[in-house]
């Protein structure tokens, strides 16, 4: 076949009727890499939160914009509640919410806070005791709070073990098409 040596030898395992390309185990491994990386970087930042003790929450209201818009994902690290200032952004639990709003007062000697979303023109109706208090709002990323709630669902773990099975057999598939 082509212009080859009369002496030539294909290597070992190289079939020249099919072929042995390159270009389509290339695509296939780079695919694959990018698949996997990109389930890695997704889940990354919640693994690393949980790893330094944080947890990670959406926000679903728009009680704290323009600070922290709706959709972003907040970063809330565990406090000692006397060790909380005015002017920090908490996260407390409110019956079955999670609510994060700006201290206003902390009332060290009644166990309690006084806050308010800083959209909101009143503070709030009734005060966060101490023992509601999750932790201090650390850092917040817009937008990225809607992603983080699919991720962390039973479902959207399910699609990211499942596409990430889907880069691991590219890989595989491009291993295979290099040996022919």
């Amino acid at each position: 076949m082509g212009n080859k040596p009369e002496n030539y030898q294909a290597p070992e395992g190289y079939d020249e009727k099919k072929g042995g390309g390159v270009f389509i185990p290339a695509l296939c491994n780079l695919a694959g890499i990018l698949i996997l990386l990109s389930v890695i970087a997704v889940y990354l930042p919640i693994t690393a939160a949980h790893i330094k003790g944080a947890e990670i929450y959406n926000v679903v209201s728009g009680s704290m914009e323009p600070e922290i818009p709706v959709g972003s994902m907040i970063f809330v690290e565990s406090a000692e509640p006397e060790t909380v200032q005015e002017g920090d952004v908490i996260a407390f639990r409110s019956r079955d919410s999670v609510i994060s709003h700006r201290v206003v007062k902390n009332r060290v000697g009644e166990g309690e806070f006084i806050t308010k979303g800083d959209a909101n023109e009143e503070n709030d109706m009734n005060p966060v005791k101490y023992g509601e208090l999750i932790g201090r709002v650390s850092w917040h990323c817009p937008v990225v709070g809607g992603l983080l709630e699919v991720c962390t669902s039973t479902v959207g773990k399910v699609y990211a073990i499942c596409f990430a099975g889907c880069g691991a057999m590219l890989n595989i598939l491009a291993r295979r098409l290099r040996q022919g």
